[in-house]
């Protein structure tokens, strides 16, 4: 590998050369990181990562339009994240089978269980719980597939962009710590799961990489509500506006990194990051380029900051290929066994390298950091 080239362009070579079709999954991970590289691919104007890109797409996708191993029976939002790449393509090549995707997946959120509060359900096993993790999973996809496909019903396209921002202001309400302004992993309506606290609701702890679910999908679902929308899009705006004072408060000063139990601290136990690390530098970056904040000169030293302690994480293989390691192998509450949602819990889980959850958000960083610097 030519080792003179940017970090960005590294990793996503590095990441095209370990991954083969035969490891492609309809899979939320896998959806990120295809995503990632294909951003990475438009402001490069690199037709070979697009190809390569959508070669490994449609090898979960059929003719007809069906999702290879897709169990809308399921109502697993991480099912939605992936159907992103879908929008692409359709504009680019006008065939139905991607067409017929999105309209696949939309009929599910359409169908999706909710709260008694209106907040779609993680998944069908999980009832009355909203986690951090689905407001990415379902709501950029969600405010997309509104903004490309109702366009004409007035009425239709403004209850859904209703729609859209009721989950963030709803998750918000029930999720924020009024003393740390950060928000719990997950929400319990009900209040009968042991993780839940009987009188909240919440999950006992801020998971680092739960919040950094959250705090891209504010930026990316603000890509799509239209201007004219202004109230919505300021609902929004102010939520991330919220999330910058506890999000840089709890970043790491020497390293710049973020902690797994993000206000935890060095604990005992308790690790930097990398894959919350990477999107919460994601989320940074984006508010800058979209002048999406007043608080550019703290906000930029915290991007950069966290952008230099992600490199540092990077390891060089003997063929010039980069690896990214620190990242989290995955953690949720409930199911079976029993995810109890304590501290033990989230630093017991695997550390591992590679890991897409952490791969796809440090290419998203690099690239706003790539596009940081173009502009400024």
């Amino acid at each position: 590998m030519d080792t003179t080239k940017p970090v960005l362009e590294r990793i996503v070579l590095s990441v095209m050369k370990r991954y083969t079709q035969e490891q492609v999954k309809w899979h939320y991970e896998h959806g990120l990181v295809l995503q990632a590289i294909l951003k990475t691919a438009d402001f490069l104007d690199n037709p070979t990562y697009k190809a390569w890109v959508k070669s490994m797409f449609d090898t979960k996708i059929t003719e007809d339009g069906d999702i290879v191993s897709y169990r809308g029976d399921e109502f697993n939002l991480d099912q939605i994240n992936m159907g992103k790449l879908s929008f692409v393509f359709f504009a680019k090549t006008g065939e139905e089978k991607y067409r017929k995707t999105l309209d696949i997946l939309r009929e599910q959120l359409k169908e999706q269980p909710r709260t008694k509060s209106g907040g779609f359900w993680h998944k069908q096993i999980y009832p009355f719980q909203m986690w951090l993790d689905g407001l990415y999973m379902a709501e950029p996809f969600y405010a997309q597939y509104t903004a490309v496909f109702n366009q004409e019903n007035k009425t239709a396209r403004l209850i859904d962009f209703d729609d859209i921002v009721h989950q963030f202001i709803l998750l918000e309400s029930k999720a924020r710590d009024s003393k740390t302004g950060l928000l719990y992993h997950a929400w319990d309506e009900s209040c009968v799961q042991k993780w839940a606290n009987p009188e909240t609701g919440c999950s006992p702890h801020f998971w680092g990489r739960a919040l950094g679910w959250f705090s891209m999908a504010l930026v990316d679902v603000l890509d799509f509500i239209p201007y004219e929308l202004s109230s919505h899009r300021q609902t929004l705006l102010d939520i991330s506006d919220r999330l910058i004072d506890p999000i840089l408060r709890y970043q790491d000063i020497e390293s710049g990194l973020w902690y797994q139990v993000l206000d935890a601290g060095s604990r005992f136990g308790n690790y930097l990051e990398t894959s919350c690390s990477a999107m919460f530098t994601y989320f940074l970056y984006k508010l800058l380029n979209k002048g999406y904040t007043k608080h550019l000169e703290v906000v930029k030293a915290g991007a950069d900051s966290g952008l230099r302690g992600l490199m540092s994480r990077l390891r060089e293989g003997t063929e010039g290929e980069l690896h990214l390691d620190g990242i989290c192998a995955v953690a949720g509450l409930g199911g079976n066994p029993y995810r109890d949602g304590s501290f033990a819990y989230y630093v017991g889980e695997s550390v591992v390298e590679d890991d897409f959850k952490g791969v796809g958000p440090f290419i998203l960083a690099l690239l706003e950091a790539s596009i940081s610097k173009k502009f400024s």
